[in-house]
């Protein structure tokens, strides 16, 4: 039921013949994400529902699809698809989603106000205004990538995964929100490295056809340190060199594999993920996968007709 994946809100249905909704809850640690879908509705939090029971939490939410408005502490927003915004369980609010018509879909996260060390003055400051995922160094895009991806995979992470999911969620909002009030995100070291590490992978995921794509240009596209990268990447196990190296093959052995590229030369392939000399492409991928890339391309070849 809604009342339980949300805080209780009254709720008045611009349609009640015709209406449609579509809720999945997702715990994730201290947090729940929420993949909603429903036809033109208005929903109000009102002080007497406060009364009777507060969670205490903030909400985030995606929209996704169709335009949405709100109104929370003197604020209000118009929202559209890709646009996210803040809201409080504390104080009351109204939020229609019957400014177009049609189905309105959105994420949501809800989360403990206890998980933020942002002050609740300056979180004030952000609830019912528009907040894009553009604003800052990338930390926008990842968070919503993020959390569409998590809404997506959910049924396929075990509950350790979800308990991790939930404080990378949590990490990636707080810097979000402190992009919005300009403070530091208070974060302690190890989420704030967790942030970055979440933050350059998806920048190097955008960059990787780039031969010029390396250590020293990814820390200077970020503003840190060749040697708090390389850190950053060690608490994750792994290296900066490493780390790129695996996913420009894991590009290639796809294209690799995939028959509708098959008339394009391998040494093509590798240029068009970072790898411009054939023999170094060769070589890397040699060392990385065990066979050479020519290879590679002919076992799967042999496997996709075996398995007709």
């Amino acid at each position: 039921m809604t009342k339980d994946a949300l805080m209780p809100q009254r709720f008045r249905f611009v349609d009640p013949d015709a209406f449609r909704a579509r809720i999945a809850t997702m715990p994730l640690g201290a947090g729940e994400l929420t993949d909603l879908s429903y036809s033109p509705l208005v929903s109000e939090r009102t002080p007497q529902l406060i009364r009777r029971s507060d969670p205490e939490l903030y909400q985030l939410a995606v929209v996704r699809s169709g335009e949405q408005g709100i109104e929370q502490a003197r604020n209000q927003a118009r929202l559209r698809p890709g646009e996210m915004v803040l809201y409080d369980s504390s104080l009351p609010f109204a939020a229609q989603s019957a400014l177009t018509p049609g189905t309105s879909t959105s994420i949501v996260l809800q989360f403990p106000k206890s998980s933020l060390r942002i002050s609740p003055r300056r979180m004030r400051d952000l609830l019912a205004v528009p907040l894009s995922a553009t604003r800052g160094s990338g930390v926008g895009r990842v968070l919503l990538q993020f959390l569409t991806e998590a809404a997506r995979e959910y049924p396929h992470c075990s509950p350790r995964d979800t308990a991790r999911l939930g404080q990378t969620a949590l990490d990636l909002v707080a810097a979000f929100l402190a992009r919005h009030t300009d403070r530091n995100p208070g974060l302690c070291p190890e989420s704030r490295r967790s942030v970055h590490f979440t933050v350059i992978t998806a920048f190097m995921e955008r960059h990787l056809s780039d031969p010029a794509l390396s250590p020293a240009s990814l820390a200077s596209a970020h503003g840190i340190s060749l040697r708090y990268l390389q850190r950053v990447f060690q608490e994750q196990g792994t290296t900066v060199a490493g780390f790129l190296r695996e996913r420009r093959l894991a590009r290639c052995r796809r294209d690799l594999a995939d028959p509708a590229l098959h008339d394009l030369p391998v040494h093509a392939i590798g240029a068009r993920w970072g790898f411009p000399r054939a023999s170094d492409f060769s070589r890397a991928f040699r060392a990385g996968v065990g066979v050479t890339p020519g290879q590679y391309r002919a076992s799967a070849g042999g496997l996709r007709r075996r398995g007709r």
